[in-house]
């Protein structure tokens, strides 16, 4: 039976079906995926989110492996807070989850750690995926990039 492999909406992951079509035409290239900083640290009230996000790097090494004869390279791209609709919705659900304000979530629980206290952008997020696609060979592949303005290091 194959194996069906779902991204955390539960849409099918296209990666498997990828992988021949590279190799047949020949042209190899890159997959990258957005993860999250919570691909790599956990924080409180995001169980179900930190969970999928650990899960995309897994499923990132294995496509690295498997894309590697077909010369596809799959990295992770794992950004900070961006502001966009779902972290906007998530203010006011955890200033009320921990009897605070929105502006104390802000400063106090999102950004804390920033070395700036400063959301991550998109243009932040976008550099680190023409980063990884302008690799031309597998030396880097199977990896993850954290760009959370100094939220989370390695």
């Amino acid at each position: 039976m194959e194996e069906d492999a779902r991204n955390p909406s539960g849409r099918r992951v296209p990666d498997h079906e990828s992988l021949p079509s590279a190799h047949v035409q020949g042209r190899g290239g890159a997959i990258i995926y957005i993860g999250s900083v919570h691909s790599k640290e956990a924080s409180l009230l995001k169980a179900p989110y930190v969970t999928a996000k650990h899960g995309l790097v897994g499923l990132c090494k294995v496509v690295a492996k498997e894309g590697a004869k077909h010369g596809v390279r799959a990295n992770v791209v794992c950004p900070g807070f961006v502001r966009t609709p779902l972290v906007d919705k998530q203010i006011p659900e955890q200033a009320k989850e921990l009897g605070i304000s929105e502006d104390e979530v802000i400063h106090n629980v999102m950004l804390r750690e920033t070395v700036d206290g400063e959301f991550t952008t998109t243009d932040d997020v976008a550099e680190a995926a023409l980063f990884f696609a302008s690799a031309k060979t597998n030396a880097l592949t199977g990896q993850s990039l954290i760009v959370s303005h100094g939220w989370f290091m390695e």
